[in-house]
């Protein structure tokens, strides 16, 4: 059977720039309240807790700390490192300056980044309709926790229970007949994703209103797309009638989940009855179906590293490999989604055109939700500089009663008090996941001294044009299980530059002593692999950004806690001649308790 790409990298952080450059279509095909439990420790790291010492305690005006702000901002969205220690650290707390969408929407304007125009067959024009233009969106207050919470199951089951099926497919059915000047509208929910993802808004509110609003490969991004779904989810609801109408998700993280699309989205369905005279039933009548969808997709088994071959079978275990090192190791980033090479699932603009776009991104807020709370101590701190930023961003919504509102990020980070869960979904296979050491107690960082050029001497930024090598100092050595369980050794990624709108991957290995034997996920010196899929043909999206890897437990199975240095190899796999590093580091972050 073939396979497809579903990317799951680690988070980064992304900023934009416009630019009108185009360029030739790939073969590759592209993408993807209380608050009480969202708790946020103020303690540095042993190598940040000197500089923090060294900050400014007084405020300062919004004029002369300008300059401060634009750091901060940098944080959230990613410019020129991404969630280092000495990152948050380093930047004055003096003035809190969240990223917000504009109150005024008339403002929004065509997509033109990321998008190439004459080839956008929906079209860039993705701003909402205007119900009352001198209305600003009101604060919205989630309804009191139900008695019984929406539950979200999975499409695979979903699609063997009839009775789920004919309220899904009836509550779509509803929105695609509502008229283009309904916000509820299916058009218009999917202009959404175009508004916030291909510059639709800029960043008025917040004093930056020649900076657009990106909400992709950046720390907003798990919380814009939980609030879209969320009220996508309610007014399906509100059109059958029942509150209880819950989303399905699309578990790709368990082996039930790898093999092709879910049925119900391509499933074959008798036409209306004043559509053909003929019963002859097809996809093209389902509520559910997308006809921009790649066909070669809808029956391939998924994976999540393109260039491995094996078999089905072989391909799962690996994914399974893979998913915990890219959650539970290290937080989880949005990626291309399965789809077309031009349209809707492969474009940001057009992407929330497709009903599978929902049930893909329902099991990336999964991911969060279990990144949040299963796996709570793995993860580090975002550290309180950063936090407040990221509390009071906020965006703007039209809710099942066409009232157009605001939403904060602070409001969404408990999904129960926001009425909903997920049905349950066997993690184990990927979570308990053994990798293997393909040579532990190597020695190889030490055996490189003299041979390998250690991080502080290399100039960077440095290009990927073939397999880079340095030697990284750590921060700390031989460390207890005490001291472990207060922060996590990281590998930090720093200053990573591309365009959006072109493919590339490169891989990311620790002591690997290189002896031709091929590295792959299943091994301990795999630490995870950075991968960008085109997001459509044409326009330029330039994007600076990130990445971290949690190595603690590696170290561990390499054998290797007394090493000095460690041998970090970016591998190169396509596409990266134009990509670039900014810095390499190690660094200890604490972990959220």
């Amino acid at each position: 059977m073939s396979s497809f790409t579903l990317l799951l990298s680690t988070l980064p952080i992304s900023h934009t720039k416009n630019t009108n450059t185009s360029f030739s279509p790939s073969l590759l095909f592209s993408k993807t309240s209380s608050h009480n439990q969202f708790k946020i420790s103020c303690n540095a790291t042993s190598s940040a807790a000197a500089d923090d010492d060294k900050q400014p305690k007084t405020s300062q005006s919004h004029e002369t700390n300008q300059h401060n702000n634009v750091d901060r901002r940098n944080v959230l969205l990613g410019l020129g490192g991404l969630y280092g220690a000495s990152n948050f650290t380093s930047i004055p707390s003096a003035f809190a300056v969240p990223i917000q969408a504009p109150d005024n929407i008339t403002h929004c304007v065509k997509a033109h980044t990321g998008v190439y125009t004459p080839e956008a067959v929906k079209g860039v024009s993705c701003c909402p309709p205007v119900l009352k233009p001198d209305i600003a969106p009101a604060i919205y207050q989630l309804p009191p926790r139900p008695t019984k919470l929406r539950v979200r199951p999975t499409a695979h089951e979903a699609a063997n229970d009839q009775k789920y099926l004919e309220k899904f497919r009836l509550a779509v059915k509803l929105m695609k007949r509502l008229p283009d000047d309904d916000p509820r509208s299916w058009i218009n929910q999917g202009k959404i994703h175009c508004a916030y993802c291909n510059a639709g808004y800029t960043q008025e509110k917040s004093g930056y209103d020649t900076v657009n609003l990106q909400v992709h490969n950046s720390a907003l991004f798990f919380p814009f797309h939980r609030w879209y779904l969320y009220f996508f989810e309610r007014i399906l609801g509100s059109l059958i009638g029942d509150e209880s109408f819950a989303i399905p998700y699309w578990n790709w993280d368990n082996k039930d989940g790898m093999t092709g699309f879910p049925t119900m989205y391509e499933e074959p369905m008798p036409p209306p009855p004043d559509k053909d005279l003929r019963p002859t039933p097809k996809p093209q009548y389902n509520p559910l179906f997308d006809g921009y969808r790649d066909a070669t997709h809808v029956t391939a088994t998924i994976n999540f590293q393109r260039e491995f071959i094996g078999s089905d079978d072989e391909i799962k275990n690996n994914n399974l490999a893979l998913g915990k090192k890219r959650v539970r190791r290290d937080p989880l980033k949005e990626g291309p989604i399965p789809g077309s090479m031009y349209e809707d699932m492969g474009n940001f603009y057009s992407a929330g055109y497709d009903p599978l776009f929902y049930c893909h991104h329902a099991n990336v807020d999964r991911m969060w939700h279990l990144w949040e709370t299963v796996l709570h101590d793995d993860h580090p701190d975002p550290a309180c500089e950063f936090a407040s930023d990221w509390e009071n961003s906020s965006y703007v919504f039209y809710d099942e009663n066409k009232n157009l509102v605001r939403v904060f990020n602070k409001d969404c980070v408990d999904i129960e008090e926001m009425g909903y869960k997920y049905k349950d979904s066997d993690i184990k296979p990927w979570l308990n996941y053994e990798s293997t050491p393909h040579a532990a107690e190597s020695n190889i960082a030490a055996k490189s001294i003299g041979k390998v050029k250690k991080a502080e001497e290399v100039q960077f930024p440095i290009k990927l044009e073939e397999t880079v090598k340095l030697l990284v100092k750590r921060p700390a050595l031989n460390r207890t299980h005490e001291e472990k369980l207060k922060t996590r050794e990281m590998l930090f990624l720093n200053g990573i530059e591309y365009d959006s709108n072109t493919s590339f991957k490169f891989d990311v290995l620790i002591n690997d002593v290189d002896d031709g034997t091929q590295i792959n996920a299943s091994n301990s010196e795999f630490v995870g692999c950075f991968e960008q899929l085109q997001h459509g043909v044409g326009g330029s999206m330039k994007m600076t950004t990130g990445a971290r890897f949690g190595i603690t437990g590696i170290m561990e199975e390499l054998k290797a806690e007394g090493d000095e240095y460690v041998l970090v190899s970016l591998v190169p796999k396509y596409g990266c001649e134009n990509v670039t590093i900014g810095g390499v580091k190690i660094d200890l972050v604490n972990i959220r308790r």
